[in-house]
């Protein structure tokens, strides 16, 4: 059996406990951004994969998709020699003619110890521990998710969309979303890490299959709402198959249409995803949230959010409100 896991406790505002939900490449972005200011961080990831690799083994297996937990356990690994390589090997695919083709290294390990474990959370902290993981990862529920939404196509009629490969890739506007099963079972733990929080963070990341899920399990989703932790949106750098044609104002509104009563306490973007300013301060006001505009994506990629930019931005959020600084924060690059 492993030893026991601290579960971050808020009130130390040098080592603020964070909770960073989401999913894929976004929560990557995330993580690898707060490890960078604190070492008391959770990861709560989603749990609807239906495609590659991660479809394939919950298809076979029966098991929680395991792609986004291996990413986000790769994201926090210990910046060592010892660190790096077991996460090179994580995300090792293989590659064939062959049944093992496409499948990830870290995948086929993390679904082998929740086999000799029967425990995913005991499996999921035993594969951070390999990796010297500078936080914990956990799954939003404890059973696999399927996503489905209500979408109205160009022509004005509406279809229902299955599944999360199909939905992060359609390109007509998604109405609603719903999960299945219709209420889930969270994590206890990750409602526990929700609950001890100084901050939640909610995105980067595909809006509707990564971010809003997590509003739509039942006890992940009153916890929430009833945390004393202080919650941030960090805004995508571009819209992506699921977002064609949405601003930074139509990501926060669509939020709010799936969880009014979230809390949101500040709202983090890069100036050059945001077509006016002034009215995403305005909507940030009526939400009672504090506007940070800053460059946090890299030079080199645009569309990929720089770690030591994202870092440098949420830590002036932590430390705007420990200082009770004004509401918005005016852009510089």
């Amino acid at each position: 059996m492993l030893g026991p896991i601290d579960v971050p406790r808020a009130g130390d505002p040098t080592r603020p406990a964070v909770v960073a939900l989401g999913g894929g490449h976004g929560l990557s972005s995330t993580l690898s951004a707060l490890r960078l200011m604190t070492d008391r961080i959770t990861a709560v990831v989603t749990v609807a994969d239906d495609g590659g690799s991660s479809g394939r083994l919950r298809d076979e297996l029966g098991v929680l998709p395991p792609g986004d937990l291996r990413m986000a356990l790769a994201a926090l690994c210990d910046d060592s020699d010892w660190g790096r390589t077991w996460r090179d090997l994580m995300q090792h695919r293989f590659s064939s003619s062959g049944p093992l083709d496409r499948h990830s290294v870290g995948n086929l390990l993390i679904v082998a110890l929740w086999e000799l474990l029967d425990d995913t959370v005991e499996g999921l902290d035993l594969v951070g521990r390999l990796l010297g993981a500078r936080g914990r990862v956990l799954p939003m529920s404890s059973v696999p998710l399927s996503i489905e939404a209500t979408v109205r196509r160009a022509d004005g009629t509406r279809e229902t969309v299955r599944g999360q490969s199909r939905l992060a890739s359609t390109a007509d506007h998604i109405e609603h979303l719903r999960l299945d099963p219709a209420t889930p079972p969270a994590c206890p733990e990750a409602v526990a890490a929700v609950r001890a929080a100084d901050w939640v963070v909610l995105g980067p990341g595909s809006w509707y299959t990564s971010v809003l899920p997590h509003l739509l399990v039942p006890d992940l989703r009153d916890a929430l709402l009833t945390t004393p932790a202080r919650v941030v949106v960090t805004l995508n750098l571009a819209p992506d198959g699921e977002t064609v044609g949405m601003g930074a104002e139509d990501h926060l509104e669509v939020l709010r249409a799936h969880a009014p009563e979230l809390p949101v306490h500040a709202v983090v973007a890069d100036p050059g995803s945001v077509e006016d300013v002034s009215a995403l301060a305005d909507l940030c006001a009526k939400l009672g949230a504090r506007l940070l505009v800053r460059q946090v994506r890299r030079g080199d990629q645009p569309g990929v959010h720089d770690p030591l930019r994202l870092a440098a931005a949420l830590r002036d959020v932590v430390e705007g409100f420990l200082g009770d600084v004004g509401t918005v924060t005016s852009p510089h690059p």
